[in-house]
């Protein structure tokens, strides 16, 4: 069968469709930030720590009772007793000598996130500040603050402590000091390899061209290139500030009395675990949950902030 080809017209390509945008233009931030939000386990974990943070501020603000408010008449209650004197509840109990648990473990909640927060945001701090300048300038000035970090990391946290548990009040500042002075060398080694990578890309030659001083270059084109990486690594030490925390509160080198923290909380439900269980249980779930939360949360941060898995 034969075809005449005056049956058929050109029609030629459709630029309309060809040029048409099939894919909204969103940028590396906001497309990190949606399918974090598709990460049901990393939405659950920020929604735990989020309520844990808020319940850690405002439930010792509107509690009826305080820190060290001590009730004799009560004293090892257990979780759910009314105080028949004022009508109160005690949500997780009381101790020995009769205060509220409940209060008790928000507001240790509160010591512990903020020795946490505030000795990852120093290490942050000096980390990347020391970091960008190891790995920009390089050679020998890069070979001396690498061995200094080695030296540094060869001293063992708990000795520091110790020491400066000696010279300085206990306190929570203390903690943070202590932990601040050797935590930071993690993160000075991650930006340091993060920048040592990015320093040959052709933007940052582009940038020495023209001339720009290098505390520009690492500020507005190396640092901000390495922050993917570094939010992941905030993410991921902050479960183990807490639990450094927790564990020296615990062993009697953490907050000092009347103060309360998870690991001391923890500390005193230990000497009881075998009468009332409830005094240990309870803050060592608050430990376990918050670590795991942020954990998880890490892992979600890690799987949004990588571009190669953007589909």
């Amino acid at each position: 069968m034969n075809i005449d080809k005056s049956q058929f017209e050109w029609i030629g390509p459709d630029t309309a469709i060809s040029e048409a945008i099939t894919r909204d233009s969103t940028s590396y931030w906001q497309d990190a930030m949606r399918r974090l939000s598709k990460n049901k386990t990393a939405m659950a974990a920020l929604i735990i720590i989020i309520v844990i943070t808020l319940c850690s501020i405002f439930v010792p603000i509107f509690s009826p009772y305080t820190m060290s408010e001590q009730h004799l008449t009560h004293t090892n209650a257990p979780i759910g007793f009314r105080d028949e004197q004022d009508g109160h509840i005690h949500l997780f109990g009381t101790d020995s000598l009769g205060r509220d648990i409940f209060t008790r473990i928000w507001y240790g909640g509160r010591i512990s996130l903020f020795i946490s927060f505030s000795a990852v945001l120093v290490n942050f701090i000096i980390g990347i500040i020391y970091g960008g300048i190891a790995g920009y300038v390089g050679g020998t000035l890069d070979n001396i603050m690498m061995r200094i970090i080695e030296i540094v990391n060869g001293i063992p946290y708990l000795i520091i402590v110790v020491l400066l548990m000696m010279v300085l009040p206990a306190g929570t500042m203390t903690m943070v000091i202590a932990y601040a002075t050797v935590g930071w060398t993690g993160m000075a080694r991650l930006v340091r390899g993060q920048v040592m990578s990015l320093k040959q890309q052709d933007y940052v030659v582009a940038a020495k061209v023209m001339g720009a001083k290098p505390a520009r270059i690492i500020g507005k084109h190396l640092l901000p290139n390495t922050l993917s990486v570094v939010i992941i690594n905030i993410t991921l030490s902050i479960p183990s500030a807490i639990f450094t925390e927790a564990f020296l509160s615990y062993i009697g080198l953490g907050v000092p009395v009347p103060l309360a923290s998870w690991g001391t909380l923890a500390n005193e439900g230990s000497k009881v675990f075998q009468l009332y269980p409830s005094q240990l249980v309870i803050p060592a779930i608050c430990i376990s949950l918050t670590m795991l939360s942020f954990n998880l949360l890490g892992d979600g941060l890690r799987d949004a902030l990588d571009p190669r898995l953007r589909k």
